[in-house]
């Protein structure tokens, strides 16, 4: 008889905050959010999937976005970030970790959110190859408080549940 031993399951957290930058391009958990500025950063300022990304390497104890695309690499100038997750699924698959689920905030005072938060969470799911139902998206004001909540800055914060996969045993 094959035995399967218990999976191993552990969570991550990530943060990650860029201020707006006019002439860019707002991109938000992979989607295009309508607004006059974007966020600055060496890549896209793709604050949510950067979360996401951190949350997903520290669960897995490997490292954080910062050492795996260190921002003075000239290869990561203006990247899409979610290039960047691809290639965490990839050595989070190579490890063998799955995605449980993904609990994603987004700090902002402006835009307001609730229009594109399924999108997010759709475009998440998909790009992690997970069910649409283990991504949750929320967004929060910082009512009025900070770089935040005076409308000059988003922020997110995600947390990930990895399971590893169930090795055969003989």
């Amino acid at each position: 008889m094959i035995e399967e031993p218990e999976a191993e399951y552990r969570s991550g957290i990530g943060t990650d905050i860029h201020r707006f930058a006019e002439g860019r391009k707002l991109m938000l958990g992979g989607v295009y959010v309508p607004y006059p500025a974007g966020l600055a950063g060496h890549s896209d300022g793709d604050v949510c999937l950067h979360a996401v990304i951190d949350a997903l390497l520290g669960a897995s104890g490997m490292g954080d976005i910062g050492t795996l695309f260190p921002d003075t690499a000239p290869q990561w100038m203006d990247a899409d970030s979610k290039e960047l997750v691809l290639i965490v699924k990839e050595k989070l698959e190579g490890k063998k970790w799955q995605v449980v689920n993904i609990d994603l905030i987004i700090h902002a005072e402006q835009p307001r959110l609730e229009p594109v938060k399924g999108q997010i969470k759709r475009f998440i799911a998909e790009l992690l190859g997970i069910d649409f139902t283990s991504v949750n998206v929320k967004a929060k004001t910082n009512e009025g408080l900070g770089d935040i909540g005076a409308g000059q800055a988003i922020a997110a914060t995600a947390i990930a549940l990895l399971r590893k996969k169930k090795r055969r045993t003989l």
